[in-house]
């Protein structure tokens, strides 16, 4: 054991860690969530902590034989060595200074390690005065947290990304499937189950905009604005270049607030980055509800989807099998909408210069996306790749549904289409078999008028067909339409 103190007292310490005394009291006070650091949080805060010495020896303040072992030992962290030294909970009061204390511990013990000194002698290298050289925990935190969104961010969008492209594979191998429409639940007017697809991929894609501006914001840091913006203790050099160091270890481009007294008090960077993975959410939970609902039955339900079997789906139910990853897809997206309130709930709740509630919205942001690149990567690997339609089943509900009838409207009028409407309702009977029976239509112009290509695109179905002497019109409306849209 090793004595080690603060202006609260001594404590005795574990020879073989390299966390000190702050580290310990973090871990008697913060029993929360059971979980431990993320380790590209820890690796972003190691990222911090180089840029930050590297620009103080840059000054001429950080004298470099303290500064290059202090750069050796982080960049030994940035390599995911000593992961097992950060044992703070996420989820901690002081605003995430446990966590800062944590990294400046570990990164002097290693340091003095280096120097071929025991562990704790602080006079020599010591976590506040070296390894916090103008820096606060108020600036290395949020800074850190923002490093750790671009990291991960990076997984997040290559998930989102396969997803998007898988969608658009099945748009195209589906873009002759036609089936029914639904608004309301009900049946409206036919589709491609392609365009579907196509429609997905348009959502998700829009997603990754989304998310590809708020990272836009995240690459604003305070560094050098220490303790509440006003840059005390940090030189204007230092304040340059540890914007220019950062940015150099990381290849993202980082700047410097122009104002550091907001940037030090309000968070709402991270209210907008989370939106943006909640309103990812919303989209996805769209699309497995809408693959849930495709995939029912299979006998007694739309069955116009198979899903590749994952699992059984019941302990009592032989032969059962359940749409468990659009199941989990969804559940994960409900988690991630749940963290964004805690995370609202904790930018909102800043006071005056500081944001004290942090950590948690470290934590929730960090679990968001991880969760979230699992979950996608989950749906893509075990459900979309396998994606089989059920074209049967596509073309029996097609020819039974009533919603073609809109097609018809401009050919018989709404009156006539009404009847018709109810007579098959009525009667169960298609309604290509009542048009036929009344004479209304030949067969050629009912193939035609409900053909795929008349049906799912803008224009009006059949025209050309049976208005040859307004041709040249239908045509034109039919290019103005096809541009617009």
């Amino acid at each position: 054991m090793r004595k080690e103190h603060d202006f609260l007292g001594e404590m005795e310490i574990p020879d073989e860690v390299y966390y000190g005394v702050q580290t310990m009291r973090a871990m008697e006070n913060f029993h929360i969530t059971g979980e431990h650091l993320d380790k590209d949080f820890i690796i972003a805060v190691a990222t911090v902590k180089k840029a930050a010495a590297l620009a103080n020896m840059e000054t001429g303040r950080l004298d470099p034989g303290i500064g290059n072992v202090l750069v050796q030992a982080a960049t030994e962290v940035m390599q995911g060595k000593f992961i097992d030294q950060f044992p703070v909970d996420p989820i901690q009061g002081g605003a995430g200074t446990s966590v800062n204390m944590n990294m400046n511990e570990v990164l002097c013990n290693r340091a003095l390690e280096i120097m071929g000194k025991p562990k704790g002698r602080y006079d020599i290298v010591s976590p506040n005065n070296h390894a916090n050289m103008a820096q606060s925990t108020n600036d290395v935190f949020p800074t850190s947290i923002k490093v750790c969104i671009i990291m991960k961010s990076k997984g997040l969008l290559r998930a989102l990304r396969r997803l998007t492209d898988e969608l658009e594979v099945k748009s195209e191998e589906y873009k002759d499937i036609v089936k029914m429409g639904r608004t309301h639940l009900q049946d409206a007017v036919p589709i491609t189950l392609g365009q579907e697809m196509g429609s997905y991929a348009s959502a998700v894609r829009r997603s990754i905009h989304r998310i590809e501006r708020a990272i836009e914001g995240v690459h604003t840091i305070n560094m050098g604005g220490t303790a509440v913006g006003t840059g005390l203790n940090a030189e204007p050099k230092y304040i340059q270049s540890v914007a220019r160091q950062l940015s150099a270890l990381t290849g993202e481009m980082f700047i410097t607030a122009r104002n550091l007294i907001d940037m030090t008090n309000n968070t709402d960077a991270f209210a907008d980055f989370s939106g943006s993975m909640k309103a990812t959410a919303l989209v996805l939970i769209k699309m497995a509800n809408d693959f849930r609902l495709m995939a029912s039955g299979p006998r007694c339900g739309l069955n116009e989807l198979k899903l590749p079997p994952r699992q059984p789906g019941s302990s009592i139910m032989p032969g059962k099998v359940n749409p468990v990853m659009a199941e989990v897809l969804d559940q994960t997206c409900y988690q991630v909408i749940g963290n964004d309130i805690a995370i609202s709930l904790g930018v909102e709740n800043g006071q005056f210069e500081l944001n004290v509630m942090e950590p948690v919205m470290a934590f929730n942001l960090f679990n968001s996306m991880r969760y979230l690149t699992n979950a996608v990567n989950a749906f893509v690997d075990n459900l979309l790749i396998n994606l089989e339609p059920n074209r049967e089943q596509c073309a029996y509900w097609l020819d039974h549904s009533v919603g073609i009838i809109t097609a018809l409207l401009p050919h018989i009028g709404y009156e006539q289409s009404s009847m018709l409407a109810k007579e098959a309702y009525m009667s169960g009977r298609p309604v290509k078999e009542i048009i036929l029976e009344k004479g209304l239509l030949t067969q050629e112009q009912i193939e035609y008028i409900l053909s795929p290509a008349e049906m799912t695109q803008p224009g009006i179905a059949g025209a050309k067909l049976l208005h040859t002497d307004q041709g040249n019109h239908i045509e034109h409306h039919k290019k103005i339409s096809g541009e617009f849209y």
